[in-house]
């Protein structure tokens, strides 16, 4: 079994790598007149998160995701000591892909951070993470084995449902699922936080903190929901659970 401190450098490296693919075909999207697209912007997402299960799926389980890390602790399949240095890994990922984007477009002022559509209202954005967040959860705790995504379809399973969430929630929330990056993008969740901060200005900080916010609220509630109520669906399934060895 590898150390805590390669799983939590494999956490680092695969949300750098979501937060930076992910953001990066947001902000190219914006600067070359769409050549990306909505469609392609999702698929990038979806693609990249397939990718890093596969790549790191063995190794530290592929949450790159702090809602994910938190989700797998309340079902009792992840270890509470290790929860702060997972979450504090994936954020530190998350920061250094919003500078990595930051560098190459210093001109840009979102950095592909997850914002609400212009006419979308604070209730239907929070209904959509919530929403989206609940169905990313549920599939994640559905193909993992413990608090591991790994196998021969938890990548292709959970990279979809990304790319659909990032489809169809996309206009209306962000569809950030992912607390990280939003304060730094929240990501955006990382895409939330690391954009965030990275683009952040004395002015627009206000607003960038109701939408942290939203985004962390939501995901919160999506994974709770999901993890008190997966494990009767994981028992029917005959999904693997893994023994927490402690509680925070």
């Amino acid at each position: 079994m590898q150390s805590l401190r390669q799983r939590c450098t494999s956490e680092m490296l695969g949300t750098l790598s979501l937060v930076f693919i992910g953001t990066l075909a947001i902000v190219v999207n914006n600067e070359f007149d769409g050549v990306v697209s909505h469609l392609g912007i999702a698929i990038a997402f979806g693609l990249v998160v397939m990718t890093m299960i596969y790549a790191i799926g063995d190794v530290s389980g592929a949450h790159i995701n702090p809602a994910v890390t938190i989700a797998f602790w309340v079902a009792r399949r992840f270890p509470g000591n290790e929860v702060g240095p997972y979450i504090a890994s994936q954020l530190i990922g998350a920061v250094l892909a919003s500078v990595l984007v930051r560098v190459m477009f210093p001109q840009d002022t979102v950095l592909g951070a997850t914002l609400p559509g212009t006419d979308v209202g604070i209730a239907q954005a929070f209904v959509a993470e919530v929403c989206f967040t609940f169905l990313l959860m549920f599939v994640i705790l559905g193909v993992s084995t413990g608090a591991k995504e790994k196998g021969v379809m938890a990548g292709v399973a959970v990279g979809a449902l990304v790319l659909l969430a990032a489809l169809i929630a996309g206009p209306i929330s962000g569809a950030s699922l992912n607390p990280a990056g939003r304060s730094a993008r929240q990501s955006s969740r990382y895409r939330t936080t690391s954009p965030g901060i990275s683009s952040c200005s004395c002015t627009s900080l206000p607003r960038r903190s109701e939408q942290a916010e939203l985004c962390w609220a939501a995901a919160v509630c999506g994974r709770k929901i999901v993890a008190r109520e997966r494990p009767q669906f994981a028992a029917s399934l005959n999904v693997t659970e893994a023994s927490c060895l402690s509680t925070a």
